[in-house]
């Protein structure tokens, strides 16, 4: 079981000692034996989405990017990229950038996405977010997986364009397809890596806000885990799928009450997890992952 760690978005600003925390609190997950750390996507949120529990969020690429140059090891990931938002080429090119100069450490995790007031301020129709991610990843698999390619899309076409040089991971860099709907596992199985579903219980806020599928037991995810596998039979996919979960929730009973529940994830086929470390400081988030560390991801894998 590999384990990825969510950097505090409310902390990655500060300056402490003169020193970037973003670098800081990197430097602690990699230390921790963490596998991988993560930034969210909010470039432009509402104000009253903020104020009502929301979070502000760094430029991903370039959180990523510094990321990246202040450790040596550990993965960096999007966990997760609001795919429409951006032209899918000037993605790709991004992600290819960040694999090549971390030397191939990047994992893209995408979504579509669910904020209308963002949507509009970046001027993608909210209707048409899954149809737009469906049609973007492909267009970033042809670009990723050929020298030379041609892509004709929703307003905007390649006609014989390279981004070159390839990304050192082969044929790209992963791709994680985020979502809990049925629409979201069948576009993890035809584009994706890895499916990505949300740990989110049906009593949570977040159900609600960010309008996800409610998937907060082991019995929500066997079904969707049930369904991925039905689609892979009904498209006829040869490739390994990976499964990951993002925002796994420590249960009660401390460190060998996770190390059991990880236990049965990877009974399911789940490879990764996702996960939040509490800390009200950058101090106290780094001495959590500390302890995290050393307590079950040192552990997880054994």
């Amino acid at each position: 079981m590999k384990i990825s760690v969510a950097l505090p978005q409310d902390m990655i600003s500060e300056t402490i000692g003169g020193e970037s925390s973003l670098a800081i609190l990197a430097r602690a997950a990699e230390a921790a034996g963490f596998h991988a750390c993560s930034v969210t996507d909010h470039p432009v949120p509402t104000g009253r989405w903020l104020d009502g529990g929301g979070h502000l969020s760094p430029d991903p690429f370039a959180a990523l990017g510094f990321v990246a140059g202040a450790t040596k090891k550990i993965r960096i990931q999007t966990a997760i990229l609001v795919l429409p938002y951006r032209n899918p080429f000037i993605t790709a090119r991004a992600v290819n950038s960040l694999d090549l100069f971390s030397g191939g450490r990047m994992i893209l995790g995408v979504g579509v996405g669910y904020l209308k007031g963002e949507y509009k301020a970046v001027g993608v129709d909210h209707d048409l977010r899954n149809e737009l991610t469906d049609e973007y990843l492909a267009a970033m698999i042809a670009a990723w997986t050929n020298d030379e390619f041609s892509f004709k899309g929703t307003g905007y076409q390649a006609l014989g364009n390279r981004i070159l040089p390839h990304s050192v991971q082969k044929p790209h860099p992963p791709v994680w397809v985020g979502g809990n709907a049925k629409r979201a596992i069948r576009r993890a199985v035809e584009y994706g890596d890895a499916w990505l579903p949300f740990n989110v219980p049906a009593d949570s806020p977040v159900a609600k806000t960010a309008r996800t599928v409610p998937m907060g037991d082991e019995a929500a995810l066997a079904a969707g885990i049930a369904y991925m596998h039905e689609q892979v039979a009904v498209q006829g996919r040869t490739r390994p799928i990976d499964i990951v979960l993002d925002s796994f929730h420590l249960p009660e009973g401390g460190a060998q009450a996770a190390l059991d529940a990880m236990g049965r994830l990877e009974a399911m086929g789940i490879s990764w997890v996702g996960v939040h470390i509490a800390g009200k400081s950058v101090a106290e988030w780094c001495d959590n992952a500390a302890k995290f560390g050393a307590e079950i991801v040192a552990k997880a894998g054994s």
